[in-house]
């Protein structure tokens, strides 16, 4: 249903590092860039992350609100993308851990403050 998302970035070179870092994890790759923009996806008909400068040209800021779920298959991969996203210049924004039933989560917050999580079901 989710084509892909895009979140906005001040510094597109930090931004790149970050989610090249943590997103070959999940098995993605650039699929398309430009010098405003760059976009990851595991596969051609899967769901994309992109970061860019906004087109506005104004400052990017954060979604008060807003948030991208990131669904891996463990809880140790969970662990891991958390712990590869502080390495990487990110901030915790919640440790990971049983939130509900069976759900697992950390959550943390790129280099731009942009907020995402790692979760898992079961």
């Amino acid at each position: 249903m989710i084509g892909y998302v895009t979140i906005g970035t001040n510094d597109l070179s930090r931004a790149a590092k970050f989610y090249d870092a943590l997103l070959a994890e999940l098995g993605g790759k650039r699929y398309m860039e430009n010098e405003r923009f760059i976009a990851w996806s595991a596969g051609p008909n899967l769901p994309g992350i992109g970061v860019c400068k906004p087109y506005d040209g104004k400052s990017a800021t954060i979604g008060n609100g807003s948030m991208v779920a990131l669904n891996v298959d463990s809880q140790d991969k969970v662990k891991a993308l958390y712990e590869l996203a502080l390495k990487h210049g990110g901030k915790d924004d919640g440790p990971p851990g049983t939130r509900f039933g069976t759900f697992y989560a950390a959550y943390f917050r790129d280099p731009d403050g942009n907020k995402l999580n790692a979760f898992c079901m079961g």
